[in-house]
């Protein structure tokens, strides 16, 4: 995925290695474990004592001493086995935590773990937002563009997930050969790299969570789900009846931890981790999360039952108050007049209906143009505006936005014989080709990031782009995923996408400064992310089964 995979028996294997390799370490030394405790006085004699003790200990070990430094510590407590929140304690636990408290009882540093999403962290250490992250990130060429690694620490293999009944499936090859399989997978993973590398883009199905994709797979909607072994491992959980791993590793890849680039904690970690892997102290660790005896599941960490069960009662009640909303109905598959029935639908209409349902408000939806309902929800012509809007902080200087309900990537929309552009370094470097896009949006915004000016073409709606592209007056168009798929359409022997992701950003409902239904409309969201209704809404949406599309909405005469 980010990263990630794992199959203990291997695990065992190369740890056995490790150790013979190791042979004539010493063991681990216990008086080098840091305090951990979140009420520790930090001014108490024990306190000082320990201090003291660890500052004598990696003076006498010759490793680098950081003089008790804090290391803010990225982590998504949600990826088992490396962070997770456990669910008998209720305390954040897992192989990172491990490894990084021994990591600064070695250098003498303090390590404060901030919690993070996946999406966006590594982006937030290359901003310096987090001194490095841990969270089973998988080491890639084009991630060292922007972050410096640690050494290895870890190998993972991609494997396929099938269902348990599957019998076309004992490897990626027997889809290789099958052209009727479809192979499923997250957006902005190598495990969508690695499946590019086996199969054309059109017979991979990217979504934006792996719960989607693992849902789709029981479904039938799909046939496989390329994925790391340790993930897969952990969504096998209650669905062992159901999914199976099947075939050898795919592919093998070492996972590091991450900082801004020069930063001065590289050398000083990897001298720890080596230490730790000559005193034996990763072959334990290593094998307690890896080896049969862990058994924590994604089951155990978000039982579907009691989330919804904790979620329901409390909700706000608006009293039947009418909302108004703002909605394009031009904007796949948020919000578009279906073209067989002639009604409005799509997924804000059927968010905003469940929504209101949960907090007794009636929604009013308002046809609005793209250009200006930013400005319009900010002057209160509407209390709210529902249209894929990304949550930027130049927006949030003039609305109110809900929290993020969905992670949107930008890719590059070419034509289908394009053979100079994989990527935005190839129209960086190639000054001759012209980049298109829309104003007023994140695209835009994104494309500035790099290319100057002059050498983008911005457009007053994505359509007018795309028909620049088709005919050759532009190179490429910078646009969200879901709308590049939309306008494929009848167009996917002209068009492709390309590349991976350039930006991956929330999106969020917008009102008025100061408005009263931002709490309201959060807590309703968090019920329908807890009770299951947000999965299956996205899965219909965003799924392979949704196949309508530009062309559909707006035949050419």
């Amino acid at each position: 995925m980010k990263k990630r995979n794992l199959f203990w028996v291997l695990a065992l294997f190369l740890l056995g290695l490790l150790l013979v390799a190791c042979g004539s370490s010493s063991e681990p030394d216990t008086e080098t474990e840091p305090d951990t405790s979140a009420e520790a006085d930090s001014g108490s004699e024990a306190d000082m004592s320990e201090t003291e003790t660890e500052a004598d200990t990696v003076a006498e070990s010759g490793l680098p001493d950081l003089g008790g430094r804090e290391v803010t510590i990225a982590v998504e407590n949600a990826y088992l086995p490396f962070n997770y929140i456990d669910p008998d304690t209720g305390e954040a636990a897992g192989w990172d935590y491990d490894v990084w408290d021994q990591i600064c009882g070695l250098i003498n540093c303090t390590p404060v773990y901030v919690e993070a999403g996946w999406e966006g962290m590594i982006q937030a250490v290359a901003d310096g937002q987090y001194d490095a992250a841990a969270d089973g990130i998988t080491i890639t060429d084009d991630r060292a563009e922007i972050v410096d690694f640690s050494n290895g620490y870890i190998n993972i293999e991609q494997r396929l997930l099938v269902r348990i009944d599957e019998d076309r499936i004992e490897s990626i090859d027997s889809i290789v050969n099958d052209e009727s399989l479809i192979l499923g997978t997250q957006t902005g993973t190598t495990n969508y790299e690695t499946a590019l590398q086996y199969l054309p883009e059109d017979r991979i199905q990217a979504f934006e969570q792996f719960p989607f994709a693992v849902q789709a797979l029981i479904a039938g909607d799909i046939d496989a789900v390329i994925i790391d072994e340790v993930a897969g491992q952990g969504y096998l959980g209650e669905n062992a009846d159901q999914l199976q791993l099947v075939g050898p590793s795919m592919s093998s890849d070492q996972l590091g931890f991450i900082y801004p680039l020069g930063s001065d904690l590289v050398e000083p970690v990897n001298a720890a981790l080596a230490e730790l892997a000559g005193n034996g102290f990763l072959e334990e660790v290593n094998l307690e999360y890896f080896g049969p005896g862990f058994t924590i599941t994604y089951d155990d960490l978000f039982p579907p039952e009691e989330g919804a069960e904790e979620g329901g009662d409390a909700l706000p009640d608006l009293g039947g108050q009418e909302v108004t909303i703002a909605v394009e109905n031009a904007y796949l598959p948020f919000n578009y007049i279906d073209p067989d029935t002639g009604e409005p639908a799509g997924w804000d209409y059927d968010v905003w209906n469940e929504i209101c349902s949960l907090i007794n408000c009636t929604p009013v939806y308002v046809e609005a143009g793209w250009e200006g309902m930013i400005q319009a929800v900010a002057d209160g012509q509407y209390d709210a505006a529902a249209d894929g809007i990304t949550i930027t902080d130049d927006r949030a200087e003039i609305v109110d936005f809900s929290n993020g309900y969905i992670n949107i990537e930008q890719r590059l929309l070419v034509r289908i014989d394009e053979d100079r552009i994989e990527s935005i370094d190839d129209i960086v470097a190639n000054e001759d080709l012209i980049l298109g896009t829309q104003t007023g949006t994140t695209n835009y915004e994104t494309a500035l990031q790099y290319l100057p000016e002059d050498r983008i073409q911005a457009f007053e709606q994505f359509p007018f782009a795309v028909q620049a592209l088709i005919a050759g007056d532009i190179d490429a168009v910078i646009i969200d995923e879901v709308a590049g798929q939309g306008y494929l359409g009848e167009n996917a022997d002209v068009l492709q996408l390309v590349g991976p992701s350039m930006s991956s950003d929330q999106l969020g409902f917008i009102y008025p400064l100061g408005s009263d239904l931002v709490e309201p409309v959060n807590a309703a969201l968090a019920e329908l992310a807890s009770n299951g209704f947000l999965e299956e809404v996205n899965l219909q949406y965003f799924g392979p089964n949704f196949t309508i599309t530009y062309d559909d909405l707006f035949p050419e005469e």
